[in-house]
């Protein structure tokens, strides 16, 4: 008990002189002070009720100093800072303070719900290499929560390999894989058309996410993704539009349909690159679509045109090859073609670009530089006409030996079968054309 007394001795005679309170005058009949009544707030004064700091006093805190340290604390000091500003007069500086001291309230707000100050600047999560974005001015949308995402208050990462965008607070719920990753370990196309399995098979969940979805919306709406099949919820499936190899390959058709954010992105990292085998996947393609004979032959064409630029000096230092850099498995093979190969395709646009280059390359050898008319042919057959190169349209190619002759003359298989063309009218020489014949023997002569 006598420490507790020598306590409140200490207390009364250390008291705050800001805390006192006028003196009250002494009763006569020895009864304590009654104490001192507040005056009840009015609206005009209620900043009283919160101290926000608008005071104008000589004691009112900073603009950018703020007690409050969580976030109950700090939501409702940002609601009684709105009834501050509507019942202060308007367009007053009391009332701009008010606003600036809300704009402040919320940034820490934000702060406190999305830290950021700390982060590192590169986050790995399932194979993506997130890095912090540093611009504060461009708006995006977050794959994981499907929402907005305020660079100039939120901090947020993009993953170099796919594009993944997500806020901060957003990275430890990441569900989906780098598609960047898929793509590195297994470039290929899913080629069964929209192969459906059913919602009951994945359980009546996402198939990326695992939320509960169903056909009717409830809790959340199923919707397909027409290059897997499978159903995705609303924040996994976006109905982004695209291209679906498996359509375009059996039915040439081109239109695009709805996929799910993954299939976008997926489709989006594999369109330039060379995996389709057209005469494996669809033999019968090239009997319907004639773009694709002619695309075929012009490649053909340009394979037989590399090895002149190859041993050409001129050819080197002008870079004719890089005519075809955007589409290098042009001149490595005939067979491989892209997704957006096909697409350019159907559009017509690579078959007008593609005969542009074989003129221009084929201008190269046949009429400006000398080096490559020096490695011309003659028809062996006839010796006759200009000099045949092999990718000329009337010419053939041995098999055996590489050497060039007239269609006509050449049956186009190896060395054995080299010599006129017996009587196929489809390997005649075309009409005009001097032709060699043996004079029939003369009698008494020897032959």
């Amino acid at each position: 008990m006598a420490s507790d007394e020598r306590l409140a001795r200490f207390r009364q005679a250390h008291l705050n002189p800001f805390n006192k309170t006028p003196e009250q005058p002494e009763r006569p009949d020895g009864e304590p002070p009654a104490p001192a009544q507040q005056p009840d707030p009015t609206p005009g004064d209620l900043e009283g009720t919160l101290d926000l700091g608008l005071a104008e006093d000589h004691f009112s805190r900073p603009v950018g100093l703020i007690l409050a340290s969580d976030v109950p604390q700090l939501r409702r000091a940002i609601e009684e800072c709105k009834r501050v500003i509507l019942a202060l007069p308007e367009h007053s500086e009391r009332q701009k303070d008010a606003v600036v001291r809300l704009i402040h309230l919320r940034l820490k707000l934000q702060e406190l719900k999305d830290p950021g100050e700390d982060e590192p600047n590169i986050r790995v999560v399932l194979e993506h290499r997130f890095y912090k974005e540093k611009s504060k001015s461009v708006k995006q949308m977050c794959d994981k929560c499907s929402t907005i995402i305020w660079g100039l208050i939120q901090t947020w990462y993009t993953c170099t390999g796919c594009y993944y965008r997500c806020h901060s607070k957003c990275l430890p719920l990441v569900s989906r894989p780098c598609v960047r990753a898929q793509v590195s370990h297994q470039a290929e196309y899913q080629l069964s058309i929209c192969p459906e399995s059913g919602l009951d098979s994945q359980d009546y969940r996402c198939a990326e996410c695992r939320a509960p979805i169903s056909l009717r919306g409830v809790p959340s709406e199923a919707r397909q993704c027409d290059y897997t099949g499978l159903y995705y919820c609303s924040s996994c499936h976006w109905n982004d539009l695209a291209v679906v190899p498996a359509r375009a390959i059996h039915n040439w058709d081109f239109e695009p349909r709805k996929v799910s954010r993954c299939s976008m992105r997926y489709l989006a990292l594999m369109v330039s690159r060379p995996v389709l085998k057209l005469r494996e996947i669809n033999p019968l393609l090239f009997n319907y679509v004639e773009e694709l004979v002619e695309i075929r032959k012009l490649r053909q064409d340009i394979l037989l045109m590399k090895p002149y630029f190859i041993t050409c000096k001129e050819a080197m230092e002008a870079r004719l090859l890089l005519q075809l850099q955007d589409r290098q498995h042009f001149v490595e093979n005939d067979e491989m073609y892209s997704l957006q190969d096909l697409i350019d395709i159907e559009a017509g646009r690579l078959g007008c670009s593609l005969t542009e280059i074989h003129t221009l390359f084929a201008k190269h050898i046949k009429l400006d530089c000398e080096r490559c008319q020096a490695k011309g042919f003659v028809c062996e057959l006839c010796r006759e006409g200009d000099v045949l190169f092999p990718f000329d349209s009337h010419t053939s190619v041995c098999a055996d030996c590489s050497a060039v002759f007239h269609r006509y003359r050449h049956t186009g298989a190896g060395c054995g079968d080299v010599g006129m063309a017996g009587g196929d009218p489809a390997l005649s020489p075309p009409p005009g054309t001097a032709t060699m014949t043996t004079p029939p023997p003369v009698p008494g002569v020897p032959g």
